[in-house]
């Protein structure tokens, strides 16, 4: 500061991460955005947090502190899906573990408020968005309320709220209390019970939203006799329908919707009630869409100390130059020099990859991208990107030529958006892509494969691969896209998530059907013979979802080893505060449709028995996990995949290496033809192995 001239700053930011001045990193591109409107900024990161003395080392910020655990949330960051400990944190020097907190924004607001009481403390990143109402949280099991008033933070700004943060920093520094900016998008804060913007204003209780009135039969047109009266009001007070105009229609819903609020079931009554908890995640992701969203407002607390937690409609997504001008800030492209040769993970995967564009229309109901950035894509131009691609050439010291991704959330959604702006703003669907690809929906690839043949032909650049995850039943509707993208983009390996092969489980993730999977490789494997590569892909599958049986587990197992598919990096399912496959984990009922106390139950598994016998399904072929595999098999009465022939999901015998105290296990291993002879308990195979396995049932025990 003393070499800048400053004596304080105006905005201190405080981390979770390592400070790497990228635009992948979230404090580095709002603090150079807030620089780029004048504004002095400082940033902590990763501050001790054993006291608040650290807190101080920039001194009081002329106008707010702004606080976020980092890039990822601090719980995901530290803890398996089984709830264990990492050994490591890609976003801090070294991968050093235990450099921040759990629920760190909440640790943080808290320090930098006893620092120096009294001042603003504005919260972010995706641990705070996706905690903004009463929530449901798997490391204690059980629901919390808002992060609001845990952290008595003065306002949560969710999404990538660069908009809103502008607005709200110029509005402090010319001098307007924090307290009165209630107005601004993508904001939430905590008001006294039956606060309203103004008069004008009316609440809607959300358990009325989805009940019908009655509806009256059509007027005959042909009858003889004159139409009877107006019917009066039924004695329950339901009224008949009125037929009114589409135009006149529009214009009230949208007048009625500014001035609107959807009243949520408190956090008291959500906490104790799990069909409550389910309707109102329902409600909350159906008021997602900018164009129509409504405001939302949830009670916590009881008694003369409640007090609402107000939810301003979503921000508008930024435009083509707003997103220019977030990227193309003089970043340094490198960690701060203070870390030395330290070497930090998330650097290395992301130094030499290129975002392309936010959001997603997917509405994966197991993913967040959508509750944080929202579902309407926003995509930079080919001018910023190919920019971007110059700046790495000519200022990273280690670049060798090779971009490794043109990405973002996915690979191919950039520049995708509703044919109809009319239609996108009305529009309630929660997935542009399921179960169908909208009819309405422009799945043209063709600005993409511009931008990729652009990119190639930039001097110095040799090669351009894709990492970022491909929406494979998008892309089969453009085969020339297919061809460009197998002939120069891949690097051998292509990573696509099916997530599942079964039914049951896919219609409760969101995600399409297997077909459109096996479209794809078809398709893939034509033009990687075409272009003379020998190219694979590589499937993403997930365990333990909401929505899975044992049955469902085991015939994606028999499909893997169909296709032989020896997956090495597997994942269990992981709910995350606020996403609806984490609502249905939770509550067991299915969000996707309207809840009540007889709707639809969601099977989950959830001890980890259970957890652990769905994983080691997705590794069919370690043997470490076939113990856990033959028991699961014989409780499913499916001792006939239990042996060695060809047919058989898991061997009689484990390989004497595994057997071995302390000997490795590996895939490898069990091709080997050393084996331990002593039977393991199976009983024989009912129709023996070289007959082929029959399919299990979908139904769940």
């Amino acid at each position: 500061m003393a070499a800048l001239g400053w004596d304080e700053c105006d905005v201190i930011l405080i981390t979770g991460d390592a400070y790497i001045d990228h635009p992948s990193f979230g404090m580095a591109l709002v603090g150079r955005m807030l620089e780029a409107h004048g504004f002095r900024v400082g940033i902590l990161s990763q501050p001790d947090w054993q006291s608040a003395e650290p807190f101080r080392a920039l001194g009081k910020p002329r106008l707010y502190f702004g606080i976020t655990a980092g890039n990822m949330d601090s719980l995901v960051n530290r803890y398996t899906s089984d709830r264990k400990i990492r050994s490591d944190d890609a976003y801090t020097p070294n991968a050093e573990p235990g450099k921040r907190p759990d629920r760190a924004v909440t640790v943080y607001a808290q320090r930098a408020r006893e620092a120096y009481p009294g001042t603003t403390i504005v919260i972010g990143s995706i641990e705070a968005s996706l905690r903004r109402i009463a929530h449901y949280d798997y490391w204690s099991d059980k629901v919390r309320r808002s992060v609001l008033p845990d952290s008595k933070a003065d306002i949560l700004l969710f999404g990538n709220a660069e908009r809103a943060l502008v607005a709200l920093t110029h509005r402090l520094a010319g001098g307007e209390p924090i307290d009165a900016i209630r107005d601004l998008r993508g904001t939430a804060f905590m008001v006294k019970p039956g606060w309203r913007p103004s008069e004008q204003w009316q609440e809607i209780d959300s358990l009325a939203l989805d009940r019908p009135g009655r509806i009256d039969t059509h007027a005959d047109p042909y009858a003889m006799e004159a139409s009877a009266a107006a019917p009066k009001p039924a004695a329950d007070g339901a009224q008949p329908v009125r037929i009114v105009p589409p135009a006149a229609r529009l214009a009230a819903r949208r007048a009625d919707r500014a001035h609107s609020v959807i009243r949520l079931p408190s956090y008291e009554q959500v906490k104790g009630d799990a069909v409550l908890y389910a309707h109102a995640s329902r409600v909350f992701h159906l008021e997602s869409n900018p164009g129509n969203a409504r405001a939302m407002v949830q009670c916590h607390g009881e008694g003369p100390g409640a007090r609402d937690v107000w939810i301003n409609p979503p921000p508008i997504p930024l435009t083509t130059p707003e997103m220019d001008f977030v990227f193309d800030r003089p970043y340094a492209r490198a960690p701060h020099p203070t870390y030395g040769s330290a070497r930090i993970p998330a650097w290395d995967m992301i130094k030499f990859s290129i975002n392309i564009m936010r959001g997603c229309f997917g509405g994966c109901t197991f993913c967040s991208i959508t509750e944080h950035e929202g579902r309407i894509i926003q995509s930079r131009s080919h001018a910023s990107i190919i920019n971007e691609i110059e700046e790495i050439r000519d200022k990273s010291p280690d670049f060798k030529g090779h971009i490794t991704d043109l990405g973002g959330p996915t690979a191919n959604m950039y520049r995708m958006a509703c044919k109809s702006k009319a239609i996108e703003e009305n529009c309630r669907r929660l997935s542009c892509v399921y179960p169908g690809i909208c009819e309405n929906l422009n799945t043209d690839h063709s600005s993409l494969i511009e931008l990729y043949r652009k990119a190639r032909a930039v001097p110095g650049i040799k090669r351009i691969t894709i990492g970022s995850g491909l929406r494979y039943d998008l892309a089969v509707r453009s085969p020339e896209y297919v061809k460009e993208l197998v002939t120069h983009h891949v690097s051998g390996l292509l990573k696509i998530a099916p997530e599942h092969t079964e039914e049951n489980t896919l219609s409760k993730m969101m995600k399409p059907g297997i077909g459109a999977y096996e479209e794809f490789r078809q398709m893939f494997e034509k033009f990687s013979a075409q272009a003379g590569k020998k190219q694979h892909l590589v499937p993403y599958f997930i365990a333990a979802h909401p929505g899975t049986t044992d049955e469902d587990m085991l015939n994606l197992a028999l499909w893997l080893k169909k296709y032989n598919f020896r997956l090495d990096q597997v994942q269990t399912f992981l709910p995350t505060p606020m996403a609806l496959a984490t609502t249905m984990y939770h509550s067991r009922k299915n969000p996707l449709k309207k809840v009540s106390a007889d709707s639809e139950g969601v099977e989950t598994a959830r001890s980890g028995k259970v957890r652990k016998l769905h994983k080691a399904f997705l590794r069919w072929h370690d043997p470490e996990n076939w113990p856990t595999l033959r028991e699961g098999l014989i409780h499913m009465g499916r001792g006939d995949l239990i042996g060695n022939g060809p047919h058989c999901l898991v061997p009689r015998q484990q390989p004497a290496r595994v057997l071995a105290a302390g000997a490795p296990a590996s895939a490898a291993a069990a091709r080997r033809p050393a084996v331990d002879k002593r039977p393991v308990g199976a009983p024989p195979a009912r129709k023996g192995c070289n007959s082929a396995p029959k399919r299990a049932s979908t139904k769940g025990r």
